[in-house]
């Protein structure tokens, strides 16, 4: 086999968030989240993260620990129906199936509390949270690899259509954003507290991958002989066009890009919240400011040709890339309707318009995000609790915002579970979190490259779906 290599790097930008909550925010820190999901007003060891505020009302003085350990895997798959991938005038479909998985992913939280005071800290992955991969591929490089193969062979006198050779791709891309949360809580009255942290948040991510065009030798023997026959006929010598026939060759050869980056950032969250109880009825708020994050590149291979700079120039070594955490704010509700019965409801909002990201592609998107959430928790025993949530997710998604590399889907989540209580002291979560994604479907996709290539262009569209589930469990011990 004759193998041209064509890595299209913007292929392996494939960072999502691996868990519940924003594009670049996880709210899911502790088990009990994934049991109960709505937790912004629980008065727990997990409040350190979904309500700090409080904290101030912890049943005792003394000192709060929370270990949590969950497993998320998740997929992430285009259906791309067009014309273009036969260009026989057909319409067929192609599947790109993505793959993105967190085995482990820590996080600990804990407080002091001291008659009113309460001081409290956590570390956890606040954002992104795993690997992401396509071993088939994208379409829109699948796409540009056609166009490319199809202009450039034009011009040697013997166009190849797909069905000539291969397309092998594969990407993987990465991204981790770790938070290292610390902050007071004051218990000003009776009834109410108030907190005030920041969370200290540090980017990493990297990309890799590849696309090899396959011509078998038959095909590459026949383009050789069109190209050389195609120099003989304007005149030129026999040795003559057996060089240019090389060079040509070779510069269809030559159109490989390689990329290996690291990235790396970080921004500071400042964090208030309040927290009101009153009886059986607790209220909380809380708001995070917007995180400025910058990436900076740290580029150790990157080669390709002219006509890829568009897509190369972000990734030069040392280029700079904004990618904000938005604000966001809570407001919760929880209410004890029994002494062993509790329910809860919750909202967020999470301001992404006002969030920078590249190339300025927040404007892109119609509102923030909305969500929607609800949970109850009953004390079975005393020794057991069980659990279960509800989340609807919505996004304010746009076409111009949803593209191969990026992708979303608004959602609704289903969590249950059950917490072990071993002693006043210790205890264990342990829940399961699934999420069912609603397809986004975005028409007209390959438009201007089948208009130029004089193909059909009905039914040209790319439909994004996914799939979640979270395992967790978490280890609370006081004292």
């Amino acid at each position: 086999m004759k193998k041209l290599l064509l890595i299209g790097a913007a292929t392996l930008i494939v960072s999502n968030s691996t868990f519940a909550g924003d594009y670049l925010t996880n709210t899911n820190q502790h088990a009990a989240y994934l049991r109960m999901v709505a937790r912004g007003a629980a008065i727990d060891v997990d409040g350190v993260y979904s309500n700090p505020a409080g904290l101030a009302f912890l049943p005792k003085d003394g000192i709060y620990l929370g270990l949590t350990i969950q497993s998320a895997y998740q997929t992430r798959d285009i259906n791309a129906n067009s014309a273009l991938w036969t260009m026989d005038g057909k319409e067929t479909n192609r599947e790109y199936k993505g793959k993105a998985s967190a085995p482990v992913i820590p996080s600990f939280h804990a407080a002091y509390k001291k008659g009113d005071w309460t001081i409290s800290g956590g570390f956890s992955v606040v954002g992104g949270g795993g690997k992401a991969s396509f071993d088939q591929g994208l379409p829109m490089f699948d796409a540009a690899a056609i166009g490319l193969v199809t202009q450039t062979t034009a011009k040697m006198g013997y166009p190849l259509t797909p069905n000539k050779y291969q397309i092998l791709t594969a990407m993987e891309g990465r991204q981790f954003i770790y938070g290292l949360q610390l902050g007071l809580t004051y218990k000003i009255t009776e009834h109410v507290s108030f907190f005030a942290g920041a969370r200290m948040n540090y980017f990493s991510g990297g990309y890799n991958g590849f696309l090899k065009l396959d011509v078998d030798k038959a095909t590459a023997t026949a383009l050789g002989t069109a190209v050389y026959n195609k120099y003989m006929s304007a005149g030129m010598s026999k040795e003559e066009a057996v060089l240019h026939t090389q060079e040509a060759v070779q510069q269809l050869k030559s159109n490989k890009i390689e990329l290996d980056c690291d990235q790396t950032g970080w921004g500071l969250t400042p964090i208030v919240g309040f927290d009101a109880k009153f009886g059986r009825l607790n209220l909380a708020t809380k708001y995070e400011f917007r995180a400025n994050m910058n990436i900076e590149n740290d580029t150790r291979t990157l080669e390709y040709p002219e006509a890829a700079k568009a897509y190369m120039a972000p990734f030069e070594n040392g280029v700079n890339t904004p990618s904000d955490i938005p604000s966001m704010l809570t407001a919760a509700a929880q209410y004890e309707i029994l002494p062993t019965l509790r329910a809860a409801v919750e909202y967020h909002f999470f301001d992404d318009k006002r969030a920078g990201m590249a190339n300025g592609k927040q404007k892109k998107l119609k509102r923030g995000t909305h969500e929607y959430l609800g949970g109850l928790e009953w004390d079975a025993t005393s020794q057991l609790t069980l659990s279960g949530g509800f989340q609807k997710t919505s996004y304010g998604l746009s076409d111009e915002f949803q593209g191969d590399t990026s992708f979303y889907c608004s959602s609704y989540s289903l969590g249950f579970g059950a917490r072990l209580k071993f002693s006043e002291r210790l205890s264990l979560d342990v829940a399961y979190f699934w999420t069912n994604y609603k397809d986004y479907e975005k028409a007209g996709v390959r438009t201007s490259t089948l208009t130029a290539m004089q193909l059909p262009t009905t039914n040209d569209k790319d439909v994004y779906s996914r799939s979640n589930k979270v395992f967790g469990v978490s280890l609370n011990y006081n004292f």
